[in-house]
């Protein structure tokens, strides 16, 4: 692909239904297990506006938004938003809001799901108008779906792009089919971990294994809050909690690591590689396992109290529910997604427990190919600008007469 440089693109761009028929075929309909990433195919012409598509990627922590056939997003956002709380009820600190000064911090999705539907229309807004400086009633929008999210979720989604910022098209794909997108892939097993959730979702001809896809709460925003409390534990003569959230955020990303012997480097200090960082007020901070500690529990949950199983297991069992003949196929592509699976040694800690999985159950023909490319924490964006640019994808577009023909409930005709 080639990024466009300078503002939104326009006219130049190539048109939405570019040697593309525009009229739906027939295919016949998957397996009852297997559940359609691209939607079925009626008879109605996409839309023809001279126009890419808008490519909207929100996740719990960051919102990634730019344009079809661009190798990257033009904006990537914070998804929470900081509101007046007397313009909104006040909700409790589960549900998303946290209040400091008359202001309500709105998280819109919670763990991969949409809590928060005001929020996140002006998160969209900020996005479409604010961010790409686009007209939204111009625009096909193709946004990522969460494999675990409810189907109502969806038919909230397009009231909020048909009836809220009016847009002519939209198309709805699962974050896992897009990351494996992102790698040219069609079929594998996509393992996610980002902000807010981590998911093993098994993909087969561009269609969603949604009766063995597996998710764990457990991702990079509950681990910025363990480190915390690591960093008040190592250093409880320094005055830790008014460190801000993005400082906490940033040093994860920039000092921590997976370790390869979790149990071994705990008990051997010759082993912690300490890093030193410098507060705000010139204090020198000195860690050693805290370094490692911090991304553990997305290997081992229990560490945060879960009871869950940790990602490589839950992405072995994920392997294990398909059928016998696609199970070696799909574990020859393992494609890793998101900002969480960014830590030095993620990949090769998952690869070896994965592989270890396999053996212990019998698998041990099954070695599994991970997929680890260093645009990962972006894929799902970029799967998503790929495939809204293809010719061959400009018949899976739900139109605004469809949906103002059948409703909100014509997602589930469209993209089940």
């Amino acid at each position: 692909m080639r990024s466009r440089p300078g503002t939104a693109p326009g006219a130049e761009s190539r048109s939405a239904t570019s040697g593309g028929g525009g009229v739906f075929g027939q295919q016949a309909r998957p397996a009852r297990k297997v559940a359609s990433a691209v939607g079925s195919r009626r008879a109605v012409r996409p839309p023809s506006l001279g126009r890419i598509a808008v490519v909207v990627d929100q996740g719990s922590g960051f919102t990634k938004a730019g344009f079809a056939g661009e190798d990257q997003p033009r904006l990537v956002l914070k998804s929470s938003s900081l509101v007046p709380s007397g313009d909104r009820p006040v909700l409790p600190a589960a549900s998303g809001c946290e209040l400091a000064r008359g202001v309500a911090r709105a998280h819109p999705i919670k763990h991969g799901v949409v809590v928060d539907w005001e929020a996140l229309e002006g998160l969209w807004e900020r996005l479409l108008v604010g961010g790409l400086r686009v007209c939204p009633e111009q625009w096909p929008v193709l946004v990522s779906n969460s494999p675990s999210a409810p189907p109502a979720g969806r038919e909230r989604t397009a009231e909020l792009l048909f009836e809220g910022l009016a847009v002519p098209a939209c198309h709805m794909a699962s974050t896992a089919l897009l990351a494996l997108c992102s790698t040219g892939a069609f079929s594998g097993l996509a393992v996610e971990a980002g902000a807010g959730v981590c998911h093993a979702t098994p993909i087969y001809a561009g269609h969603s294994w949604l009766e063995a896809t597996y998710r764990l709460n457990v991702a990079g925003s509950a681990l910025s809050r363990y480190l915390r409390d690591l960093l008040a534990a190592a250093c409880p003569h320094l005055q830790l909690q008014p460190l801000p959230r993005k400082a906490i955020t940033q040093l994860k990303k920039r000092i921590c690591y997976v370790s390869l012997d979790f149990e071994g480097d705990l008990r051997n200090p010759a082993r912690h590689h300490p890093a030193s960082f410098c507060l705000d007020d010139g204090c020198s901070v000195r860690l050693g396992s805290e370094r490692f500690c911090c991304p553990e529990p997305i290997f081992q949950p229990r560490l945060l109290g879960q009871t869950e199983p940790g990602l490589p297991t839950l992405a072995f069992r994920a392997l294990q529910r398909v059928p016998a003949t696609l199970r070696r196929r799909l574990a020859n592509t393992v494609v890793l997604a998101g900002g969480s699976t960014l830590f030095p040694g993620f990949t090769e800690r998952l690869e070896i427990e994965l592989e270890a999985q396999c053996r212990r159950h019998g698998y041990g023909a099954l070695r599994p190919q991970l997929v680890a490319t260093p645009g990962r924490g972006t894929a799902v964006w970029t799967g998503g600008s790929m495939m809204a640019s293809l010719r061959s994808f400009q018949c899976h577009w739900m139109t605004r007469a469809m949906y103002q023909e059948c409703g909100p409930r014509a997602v589930h005709e469209v993209f089940d």
